[in-house]
């Protein structure tokens, strides 16, 4: 029986590459994303690849949409191996001019969205006997700019999370871990209407201690290892996928 994976904002950008990894790894994948032309498109490449794949327009603040999701993917595929929680929004500005209303919605997605997908699929990986839950968080967890309260609250949050699920399915062999992207440049993993070839300067490519920008290809490989029984031993840790910019202090010139 082929495994399966189940990826969050999965239509686009880091999401769209974890999932076509995935499929490349010989999984099966079902995607949720607001975004339905994006999803077709998605659905188009996998079975170019000779995968199987589900799409399904999803908004994961909503529960009622996320349990419709996992009930037609366990209807289908029969099981869930892996899940990747991906889908995150931004609304960054000014803290003090802020509407509640936005740092609500933000929460809700990234991280209500997150517990509400992980509890219906660690139900699922129970019944199972085990599974692999992986949470997108960002290092704005860790390290911030001005106005990224929402956004950087979010991720901070994804990261405990992260670490008491972890602690709390650990006995129903589930593991749960994090990734953490730094810099990674998305602009030509987007829809065809919106995709555009990625241009950097060499300052942009310095900040970085590996010397480049990151693409979504390197947080998907990081999934799969962490997927994966070489990783069997990992659980609850985060795992941060910046080529060294958190580690490398820049002064103004």
């Amino acid at each position: 029986m082929r495994k399966v994976a189940a990826v969050t904002g999965g239509a686009q950008g880091i999401g769209k590459a974890v999932a076509l990894e995935f499929v490349k790894a010989g999984y099966e994948v079902s995607v949720a994303d607001t975004d339905k032309e994006a999803g077709m498109e998605l659905m188009e490449q996998v079975r170019s690849l000779g995968g199987k794949g589900m799409f399904l327009p999803v908004d994961v603040a909503e529960e009622t949409e996320v349990q419709r999701w996992f009930k037609l993917m366990l209807d289908d595929f029969g099981r869930i191996d892996v899940l990747v929680n991906n889908a995150g929004i931004g609304m960054n500005g000014p803290m003090l001019e802020l509407p509640l209303e936005s740092f609500d919605r933000v929460i809700n997605v990234n991280l209500r969205g997150t517990f509400v997908c992980s509890q219906q699929a660690a139900r699922a990986m129970k019944r199972q006997g085990g599974g692999v839950i992986l949470n997108i968080a960002s290092t704005r967890a860790l390290m911030s700019e001005a106005g990224t309260e929402a956004y950087s609250a979010s991720k901070g949050g994804l990261l405990a999370l992260t670490h008491a699920m972890a602690v709390s399915l650990g006995p129903y062999g589930i593991r749960v871990n994090a990734v953490s992207p730094g810099w990674i440049e998305t602009a030509d993993w987007q829809k065809a209407s919106n995709r555009r070839h990625p241009v950097h300067s060499e300052r942009d490519r310095l900040q970085h201690p590996a010397g480049r920008v990151g693409t979504p290809a390197d947080i998907a490989a990081a999934c799969l290892y962490l997927a994966g029984n070489g990783a069997g031993f990992v659980t609850g840790q985060n795992l941060v996928v910046d080529g060294g910019m958190t580690v490398k202090m820049i002064y103004e010139e």
